[in-house]
């Protein structure tokens, strides 16, 4: 087989028993992880705008538009169900700058609802085939300015959708292929504290459905969609792609699990910066009034990202999650980094502008060598003391992954942020209906759980 029938051989022969116990926990982890922020995410103005536009599209009853209600076609409940989860950046995240379950988790459950159902096990196995398909091909990939969500969340999307549609081989090669002509989007908007961020979510899940669906119905798409010589490989990574990066040891080693899980509601290439700060600040008692400058190193990767002078602009939650400087300030004002600290008042919070202006930001390409995400946070204080803190690996990483009850924790502080009365007392049953997912009858049972009347 060539590439491509081997790539869509793996995605649609794996089975829920194929799946190791270590795969099953991380779908379940993924799946708490996005409906914790779904929930807290779903009252932003952006949100509410695209759920007003899907209405007035209207259409087809086919999937609910979740914490709100109602339903729409599938490909717009999973487009703006995508953008609330992602929309306080309190998801998921891959190197470098792949958010997956925000895309992969709407979509299963919009294309759930569009099939009728779908059991506990059957849902396990084409999320996690799904995130795994898009994870490997991430590995393959050099973006250069290209969002990896836009680019590269969709093949999960579809190739989630596609197993529950149950595509035959030759339908989802198509899917996929239809798939590579859609894959798109630019990290300018995280830059610019464009709403194009969550759009760009939304927007990979849309497209996934409908290149299962489209595929479906006989719609082609290049065969070679991966190794053409305009394939996928030539446009985003003929460099990096490698047979064993790939495919090697598939249902074994899972790409998918180097997915970072936040602890702090920002972009990830802050994390270290902000873990460095606090630390100081618990080891040295520091406090706004204590610091003369501060000095934050972090790699040039990094700094393209998250460097650049902040200014809150007209969306102010954007800027803050795509800023280390308001993320370092923050957490030296407030002593943590929450939820509520991205709302507009908070960020124009005078306190944390004056902070900004002593801090500096440098791009150090020696970082590097300490890993992808180091920091280096140097402080001098007014009393002429100088404290330097590096760290080298994100907590929430796989090398340092989060605990149980610290995935609980991050479900509860999502659940606590949106304050509604209905989804609070709906939460340890949700909570409940994930740990057991395989024993489900139907996940659709989730989605009145889901809802704010």
């Amino acid at each position: 087989m060539d590439v491509e029938e081997t790539f869509v051989a793996h995605i649609l022969n794996t089975r829920f028993d194929d799946l190791p116990e270590q795969a099953i926990a991380f779908g379940k982890t993924l799946l708490l992880t996005v409906l914790g922020t779904t929930i807290a995410g779903a009252r932003t103005a952006e949100c509410e705008a695209a759920i007003e536009q899907v209405r007035e599209w209207g259409g087809r009853k086919e999937a609910t538009v979740l914490i709100y209600g109602g339903q729409v076609p599938a490909h717009n409940a999973a487009f703006v169900n995508s953008m609330m989860a992602r929309a306080l950046d309190f998801c998921d995240g891959m190197i470098p700058g792949l958010h997956l379950g925000s895309t992969a988790v709407p979509t299963a459950l919009a294309a759930a609802e569009l099939t009728g159902g779908c059991n506990g096990k059957d849902f396990l196995t084409y999320l996690v085939v799904g995130t795994e398909a898009a994870a490997r091909i991430n590995a393959c990939s050099t973006y250069d300015g290209f969002d990896p969500t836009g680019v590269c969340s969709i093949f999960a999307a579809t190739a989630i959708c596609g197993r529950m549609l149950h595509l035959n081989p030759e339908q989802m090669l198509h899917a996929l292929a239809l798939t590579a002509n859609r894959s798109g989007g630019s990290f300018q908007g995280n830059l610019d504290g464009a709403g194009s961020v969550w759009f760009i979510q939304g927007s990979a899940s849309q497209g996934g459905i409908l290149c299962a669906q489209l595929a479906k119905k006989g719609i082609t798409g290049p065969r070679n969609f991966l190794k053409g010589p305009y394939g996928y490989f030539h446009l985003f990574g003929e460099e990096a792609y490698n047979q064993e990066a790939l495919f090697g040891r598939w249902g074994e080693r899972f790409e998918s699990h180097k997915l970072n899980f936040k602890r702090y509601p920002s972009c990830w290439n802050n994390t270290t910066s902000i873990d460095a700060m606090l630390e100081l600040i618990r080891e040295r008692g520091l406090t706004p009034e204590d610091v003369d400058r501060i000095t934050i190193a972090i790699t040039p990767h990094q700094y393209r990202l998250v460097g650049h002078p902040f200014d809150p602009g007209d969306n102010p939650r954007v800027k803050a999650q795509f800023n280390v400087r308001y993320c370092v300030a923050s957490a030296l004002l407030r002593k943590d980094l929450r939820i509520e600290d991205f709302d507009g008042h908070a960020i124009k919070d005078p306190r944390i502008l004056e902070i900004i202006e002593r801090i500096e930001v440098i791009a150090d390409p020696d970082l590097v060598k300490q890993g992808p995400n180091a920091a280096c946070i140097r402080v001098k204080t007014k009393g002429g003391m100088i404290y330097e803190n590096i760290v080298r690996l994100p907590h929430g990483s796989q090398a340092s992954p989060l605990t149980r009850e610290e995935h609980v924790q991050h479900y509860n502080k999502c659940l606590s942020y949106a304050n509604n009365p209905t989804l609070l007392e709906n939460a340890e049953k949700i909570l409940s209906m994930v740990s057991q997912l395989e024993e489900l009858p139907d996940v659709c049972a989730m989605i009145p759980l889901l809802l704010s009347p």
